[in-house]
C-alpha cells in the first residue's frame, strides 16, 4: 500500500514510518516544517513540504489532495495536531483517512467536552468546572482546597497551573478562551495509546509517567499491564464507536481509583512501545480479532530529552540512580542502525523550534506545534 503520513516532526511519526516501511509498504510524508525529524529517514520514499495548516488550512488541504492523487495514496494517517485540519477536509480527500470527522474529534480534544463525554458513559474523570470568568474561578476555589487549571485547548501542559494560589490564578487567566478547573488528585500518572476500528481496540499500551520534559511530556516509556486502564479505554472507545488513534492521561489515586485527565485523539509516544510488535501495522490496515500489545519488556526513551530535562531534575529530586538505570536500559527511539540519518540531523529541527520561539516570544516546546495546533476554530 501507499501510505501518506503527516506530522513528520514527531518521533512517534518517524516510528510509524519505519514500521510501515519494514512491513513492505511505501511511505510518503507531508510536513509544513522544513528540515523535520523524519525528512532524512530511509523509511520515507518522498517528503513533501506543504503549507502550514493553522495559517492556511485551504492550501494545506489542496496540497494533500494533489499528493494523494499524484502518488496514488491508499491510506492517509495524520499523527499530530494537523489531524484536526485533515479531519475538517477529510470528505474532500480521495483516499481512506484514518481520522474521525472534526465534530467527533473535538468532543475528545476539548478538555471540557471530554470530561462531559466520559461522565456521560459512567467513566471516572476528576470533578471539573468550566471557567469563563472571574466568578467561575472564585467558585472553583470555594469548592476545592487544591485544584488544577488548564485551557480547554492546550498541549504539553504548557499553560497548566498545578495547585496555584488564588491570586496567581486571577492574575494569569485573561479569559480570552475557556479554561477548566479540576480537583487536584495526587497519585501515579499513566499514559496510554491505542489503535481502534469501529469501537474496538486493536492495539494498546499503557506506561507510567516517571520522567518528563516540563510538566506534561513523558520522555521515557515502559509498557505495564494495567487491566483497569485497558477496560476504561475499551469502554470509552466502544461507547463512542471510535476509529483512529487515541491516547489518554490517567491519574491513579493511592486508593486505586482511576481518573482520566484528558484525551489526545492522535498518535503519541506509546507508538514506540507498540512498534516492537510487527502486527502493529495490521492494526491500522487489516485489524484482526484480539489486541496487539508490545512484545517483551523493552523500554524506550527520548535520550536527548532525558539528558537535557530529566537528568537535572533527577539530581535535584534525589532520583539520579533511577534515571541512570532507565537511561542505560532503554532504547533511544530516534537512533536506528538501519536508519541513522534522523538521529544525526535531529538537532536541525530543534534549532528551527528555537528560532521560531524567539521570533514569536514562545518556548521551543510551544513552537513545535505553532503551525499545526488547533484551538477549536473551524
Amino acid at each position: 500500500m501507499n501510505i501518506l503520513l503527516t506530522g513528520g516532526r514527531a518521533p512517534a511519526t518517524l516510528e510509524l514510518a519505519r514500521a510501515f516501511h519494514r512491513a513492505g509498504h511505501t511511505v510518503f510524508m507531508a510536513e509544513s516544517l522544513r528540515g523535520h525529524l523524519s525528512q532524512p529517514s530511509a523509511a520515507v520514499k518522498t517528503n513533501f513540504v506543504v503549507p502550514a495548516p493553522r495559517q492556511n488550512k485551504e492550501a494545506f488541504l489542496i496540497a494533500l489532495k494533489h499528493i494523494i492523487i499524484e502518488k496514488k495514496i491508499d491510506l492517509l494517517i495524520p499523527t499530530c495536531e494537523e489531524i484536526y485540519y485533515v479531519s475538517i477536509g477529510r470528505d474532500e480527500l480521495p483516499c481512506t483517512v484514518f481520522a474521525e470527522p472534526i465534530k467527533k474529534l473535538n468532543t475528545f480534544h476539548n478538555k471540557w467536552n471530554f470530561v462531559v463525554n466520559a461522565i456521560g458513559i459512567d467513566l471516572y474523570a476528576p470533578e471539573t468546572i468550566l471557567i469563563s470568568n472571574q466568578d467561575d474561578v472564585l467558585h472553583a476555589y470555594a469548592h476545592w482546597r487544591e485544584l488544577v487549571l488548564k485551557p480547554v485547548y492546550s498541549r504539553f501542559a504548557a499553560r497548566t497551573l498545578i495547585r496555584p494560589p488564588l491570586q496567581q490564578a486571577l492574575s494569569t487567566l485573561n479569559f480570552d478562551s475557556p479554561w477548566i478547573a479540576q480537583e487536584f488528585i495526587d497519585g501515579q500518572q499513566f499514559c496510554t495509546y491505542s489503535v481502534c476500528h469501529n469501537g474496538t481496540v486493536h492495539a494498546h499500551t499503557a506506561y507510567p509517567t516517571r520522567f518528563t520534559a516540563g510538566q506534561g511530556v513523558t520522555i521515557a516509556f515502559e509498557h505495564v499491564e494495567h487491566p483497569a486502564i485497558l477496560q476504561w479505554v475499551k469502554t470509552f472507545v466502544r461507547e463512542n464507536n471510535f476509529t483512529g488513534q487515541i491516547a489518554f492521561d490517567f491519574i491513579q489515586s493511592p486508593s486505586g481509583q482511576l481518573y482520566a485527565l484528558e484525551c489526545n485523539p492522535r498518535a503519541t509516544s506509546g507508538v514506540h512501545l507498540l512498534a516492537s510488535n510487527p502486527q502493529l501495522v495490521d492494526a491500522f490496515i487489516n485489524p484482526q480479532p484480539g489486541c496487539v500489545m508490545p512484545l517483551g519488556s523493552s523500554a524506550s526513551m527520548l535520550s536527548t530529552a532525558m539528558v537535557v530535562y530529566a537528568l537535572p531534575a533527577s539530581i535535584k529530586s534525589g532520583q539520579f540512580f533511577s534515571w541512570l538505570k532507565t537511561f542505560l536500559t532503554s532504547r533511544d527511539v530516534i537512533f536506528d542502525l538501519n536508519d541513522p540519518m534522523p538521529s544525526l540531523f535531529q538537532l536541525k529541527s530543534v534549532f528551527a523550534y528555537i528560532a521560531l520561539g524567539r521570533r514569536y516570544g514562545i518556548t521551543p516546546l510551544e513552537a513545535s506545534t505553532f503551525d499545526i495546533e488547533w484551538n477549536g476554530r473551524m
